[in-house]
């Protein structure tokens, strides 16, 4: 169990000060200066040292990201690109960051740009976030007037830009490479790699994309030491983490743990327990709606972490818990994902653009129980054929969920179509 005094983020539920003056009471802005008169290098090694993986679902090693931009400049200016699109279902985590504590944020895009030689940042916002995008920018123009950012940022001899862009509330704009080409005025649709952003990215220019989450820790890891952060969770799944949990629990809500919490544990202290008691769980999507869901028995002794999560068989991706008792119809809620990575593909790659509408398709006839037992594997089949065959891994988002029904809740699927065949179809799927 986290102690207060270990949150990073001490604001989350927006119960204090958001302005400047509040951010400074709670220990934001303090000696910044001086953690970038440590240099580059330093501030790339501590991060390196903390073990901080990617918060935006992929969990890739955040140093290790920073350290792949160019040391040298050829002339060409570098850039960090915060991504707040938090467009996956079930996702509210940096929702509570821009509206709550955006100063954490904005001092974390100054020592992170500062890390990567670059001398401005852009932030892009989801569309959808309207008041958080006013509190962000309220935020940035007080950090503006104070002098903490923009010349010579906290007076440190470092030049600074800060950028608030807002999208237009499209889910593809969350992949960094689309993110980038909306961010330069076109479509949002991904390009292929290499090169990586660390090589061209934004306008042609060495570039890092970032959770708003990741680059929000960055200040309170370097001012408590990398020893501090990473005493928290597993070998490689250490920190604090924002989990969001939603669903079927008494009481959902947004909270910073401590990595590799056990799931029992985050449920029981801090959302009351299962709506109906532990019998009554049926399954939990534990990572945002593009990773496979996870039959309830499984779920309940896991940890929350990247690599305990993968064992069995979903992943931690945003720590969006998605929680679901045996009220659900499952299927149902799997063809509304379906539905959803339909409605979002850019349509760039065939595998995607004809499979997703395909699945949904399918799933709609398993809904109702108008199919044939035989398509379940043909629904599978379909799915490997879009996973991994795509440019970016929207083809893999829309494959996984339907991955963990079938894998999970089969039986669910063939009784309902056998339930349709002999009409004795349940009122849910009748609907």
């Amino acid at each position: 169990m986290l102690k207060d005094q270990d949150r990073i983020f001490t604001n989350l539920y927006g119960m204090h000060d958001r302005t400047l003056k509040g951010a400074k009471a709670r220990g934001h802005w303090d000696g910044t200066a001086k953690i970038l008169q440590n240099g580059r290098d330093w501030i790339i090694e501590q991060m390196k040292a903390s073990g901080l993986r990617g918060r935006g679902g992929a969990g890739f090693p955040t140093g290790l990201k920073w350290s792949f931009m160019p040391k040298e400049s050829d002339g060409r200016p570098a850039y960090l690109v915060v991504n707040a699109d938090e467009s996956e279902p079930g996702t509210c985590k940096d929702r509570e960051i821009m509206r709550h504590d955006p100063h954490t944020l904005i001092e974390g895009c100054l020592i992170a740009s500062f890390a990567m030689n670059a001398h401005a940042c852009f932030i892009y916002i989801r569309g959808e976030y309207i008041r958080e995008r006013e509190a962000l920018q309220a935020a940035i123009d007080e950090a503006y007037e104070a002098g903490l950012i923009g010349k010579n940022a906290c007076k440190s001899g470092w030049d600074f830009d800060l950028y608030l862009h807002h999208g237009a509330g499209a889910y593809i704009c969350g992949e960094e490479t689309a993110l980038l080409e909306s961010l330069e005025g076109k479509k949002g649709m991904p390009r292929m790699k290499p090169p990586f952003p660390a090589m061209a990215g934004v306008y042609g220019c060495p570039t890092t994309v970032n959770n708003v989450e990741s680059i929000a820790v960055v200040p309170t890891i370097l001012r408590r030491g990398p020893e501090w952060f990473a005493s928290f969770g597993r070998p490689n799944n250490t920190g604090t983490k924002i989990f969001g949990i939603s669903g079927h629990v008494n009481n959902p809500c947004v909270v910073e743990e401590a990595m590799s919490i056990s799931f029992e544990e985050l449920i029981d202290k801090h959302c009351g327990g299962i709506r109906g008691g532990w019998d009554n769980l049926k399954a939990v999507i534990p990572g945002g709606s593009s990773v496979p869901c996870v039959r309830g028995e499984n779920m309940r002794d896991a940890v929350m972490d990247f690599d305990a999560l993968r064992d069995v068989g979903s992943s931690l991706g945003t720590a969006a818990i998605i929680v679901m008792d045996k009220d659900t119809d499952i299927i149902k809620a799997i063809w509304r994902l379906s539905k959803f990575y339909k409605h979002e593909s850019c349509g760039q790659c065939t595998p995607c653009r004809e499979g997703t509408g395909w699945m949904m398709r399918v799933m709609d006839r398993l809904v109702r129980g108008e199919a044939e037992v035989e398509e379940i594997d043909m629904l599978f089949d379909v799915t490997k054929q879009v996973e991994g065959h795509t440019i970016c891994a929207l083809g893999d988002a829309s494959a996984w969920p339907i991955q963990g029904l079938i894998r999970n809740f089969r039986d669910e699927i063939e009784d309902r179509i056998k339930a349709q065949k002999t009409g004795r179809v349940s009122a849910v799927a009748a609907e």
